[in-house]
């Protein structure tokens, strides 16, 4: 018997008239322990793996120099309406040598960290009509 199914044991068989279930109870607990330790040492260079790949912190990507400097010279000459024509994103695709799910992604990023849009009225008003 175990350590832990012996103080399991002496700690149930000291309450009245519950020794023998309390008994069972701790050879279940025995058992499991032992399922326990079945499983770890057939699974457990698995669970290592995943655990590092899980804690493994995540490289940030990052788009190259020269595409994100062409984005950036977009934004700056665009930067009232940061909104590329569906043209003017096959333009920069061309440029970049980007695809367009990674133009319209910087796009959206980008306006979202750093665009605030105008709060001249004169502006809403143009935009709107």
């Amino acid at each position: 018997m175990s350590s832990e199914e012996q103080s399991c044991y002496s700690l149930e068989a000291s309450k009245s008239g519950t020794s023998e279930l309390n008994a069972m109870s701790c050879m279940y607990i025995g058992a499991d322990r032992g399922l326990k330790d079945i499983l770890l040492n057939k699974y457990g260079g698995y669970l290592c793996d995943l655990r590092k790949e899980f804690t493994k912190k995540r490289k940030k990507a990052k788009l190259p120099k020269d595409s994100r400097t062409t984005l950036l010279d977009w934004w700056k000459t665009h930067s009232r309406w940061p909104y590329p024509t569906e043209e003017e994103k096959m333009k920069l695709i061309e440029e970049t040598g980007l695809d367009h799910k990674q133009i319209t992604n910087w796009f959206i990023n980008q306006r979202k960290r750093h665009w605030k849009p105008s709060e001249d009225p004169h502006f809403h008003r143009l935009l709107s009509s």
